[in-house]
């Protein structure tokens, strides 16, 4: 079988993987709060968000699934960066 489409194909196409990461942070519920709030002002699709903030321990963490292209993972370490409470993000 023989399909004719006369409309150009992209090739540059790639799928977005699940990809997990742990975040951590400053700021107590605060600095969690702002990492959420990153994530959705830029835009990502997040499949899981799972905080961890204990009371009296100065750092927190987010463990997050985000539908990622491969050239979209180190554009997303670097704008969570950017976050003033974020202190490390690192791929799981």
């Amino acid at each position: 079988m023989t399909v004719l489409d006369h409309f150009a194909r992209r090739t540059d196409w790639q799928p977005r993987l699940h990809r997990r990461h742990e975040i951590v942070t400053t700021g107590g519920m605060a600095g969690v709060l702002r990492v959420g709030a990153a994530l959705t002002t830029c835009g990502y699709q997040v499949h899981e968000f799972v905080a961890d903030v204990q009371d009296g321990v100065p750092y927190g963490s987010v463990t997050c699934t985000v539908a990622l292209r491969a050239d979209e993972s180190a554009l997303f370490a670097e704008r969570l960066r950017e976050v003033p409470t974020v202190i490390a993000v690192e791929p799981r």
